[in-house]
């Protein structure tokens, strides 16, 4: 595990063999592995296992547990083949982001 600063000024922390995770939809129709490359504060690097064609990746749980317990609500960066960047959604983003839409209208 080592830790690097990204372009954003966020340290990042990078797993030599990734971490083991599911990413979900919001409505729980789908699921697939996953294997988490490194995360900051603000998002993470994940490797999907299987494709991500026809899958709804705007809005998706992260779960890093079997249980499902711990999770992180995540919206889609960029996709590089299998792998996605992802960026932590926070309680009242999705508010906050309709608001200033209303607004600007």
């Amino acid at each position: 595990m080592a830790v690097q600063t990204d372009q954003r000024g966020n340290g990042r922390v990078v797993f030599e063999r990734g971490i083991p995770a599911q990413v979900m939809g919001i409505d729980g129709t789908w699921r697939r592995d996953c294997t988490m490359e490194d995360v900051s504060e603000s998002g993470a690097k994940l490797t999907i296992e299987g494709s991500v064609e026809g899958l709804h990746l705007k809005e998706f749980f992260l779960l890093l547990s079997s249980t499902g317990l711990a999770y992180r609500r995540c919206e889609l960066a960029w996709v590089n083949g299998d792998q996605i960047g992802v960026n932590f959604l926070k309680l009242g983003d999705r508010k906050k982001k309709a608001r200033s839409a209303t607004i600007g209208a």
